[in-house]
Order: structure tokens, then C-alpha cells, then sequence
């Protein structure tokens, strides 16, 4: 079924835009509940397996879901979970660095599976429509916004990649 609104465009591409990521985060939580994580907290993981370790100011810059927040709230529950350690730095101490625990590399491992299955129904999804023009069109719109910072940092390759 087509849906067509009469109304503005912009405000269909809100609605449009707010729909899809709201539907895709659901799918990605209930994905990521048999992990006891949050889609937040899967951001976290799968930000430090690419580029670990980080200090706490470095992961914030790097995160969309916490994007300008501080995430250290977000980072002490997945140290509690024995995802994530934390540790003083040698030349100031009240400075961390963070990094995956073992458990926290299995669990980003488990997150890219569940990722890797939500693109292919994208791709499926979006086969054969113009996609390109629709990534512009968002491009865009994110750039007019703070968090193009992040995205615009997460685009550039991790110092050390990690299978």
C-alpha cells in the first residue's frame, strides 16, 4: 500500500524519516534483547571494536545516539556488564581509556551479525529505487546539524581496523 499525504512536503519527510527510524530501532532492540543490550549501548561496543581504545570525550564524539552528551552514564552500565573496562590514564588520572573486555568483543562480534542482517533487508528493501539521491537528500539535512560531526568522524577509516 502507497501512502500519500496531503500536507507539506517537508512535513511527510519528517514523518517519513521519524516512521522508519522509529521501525528500525524496534527491530534493532528486539534483536539486541537476547544480549541485554540497548541499541545505545550496541552503538558504544561497535564504536570502540573500530576504534579503541578511547578516552570517554573521544567516544562521545563519535556516538549519534548520545551525540554531544557526555556518555559516561551509557559507558558505566556496560562496565557493570564486564563489556567495557575503564582505565585510569598514566599521565592524568582522572582521564580513562576505554576498551572492549573479551566479552564486550564477542558481544560487538554478535551486534555486526544482527547489523549485518537488518542491511540486507534494507537492500532488499530499497532495490531498484534511487537510493543515491535519497543518501544526498539526508546528507544534507544531517549536515545543517550537530551530529554531522560524529557521522562526519565515523566516516573517516578507524586507526586500527579490527575484524
Amino acid at each position: 500500500m502507497q501512502i500519500r499525504w496531503h500536507v507539506r512536503t517537508a512535513e511527510e519527510l519528517r514523518y517519513l524519516i521519524l516512521a522508519v527510524q522509529r521501525e528500525g530501532n524496534r527491530i534493532l532492540a528486539a534483536n539486541l534483547r537476547p544480549l541485554g543490550l540497548t541499541p545505545a549501548q550496541a552503538e558504544v561496543l561497535c564504536v570502540l571494536r573500530d576504534y579503541q581504545p578511547l578516552t570517554l570525550t573521544g567516544l562521545g564524539e563519535l556516538l549519534v545516539c548520545e551525540h554531544g552528551k557526555n556518555p559516561s552514564r551509557l559507558v558505566g552500565r556496560l562496565v557493570s556488564a564486564g563489556l567495557v573496562q575503564r582505565d585510569p590514564q598514566t599521565e592524568d588520572r582522572r582521564c580513562v581509556t576505554l576498551t572492549l573486555t573479551p566479552n564486550g568483543e564477542t558481544n560487538a562480534r554478535k551486534i555486526i551479525d544482527i547489523e549485518e542482517r537488518i542491511y540486507q533487508t534494507l537492500d532488499a528493501l530499497t532495490a531498484g529505487h534511487p537510493v543515491t539521491q535519497a543518501l544526498i537528500v539526508l546528507r544534507t539535512m544531517a549536515n545543517a546539524f550537530p551530529v554531522a560531526d560524529a557521522l562526519h568522524r565515523r566516516a573517516q577509516p578507524p586507526r586500527s581496523p579490527r575484524s
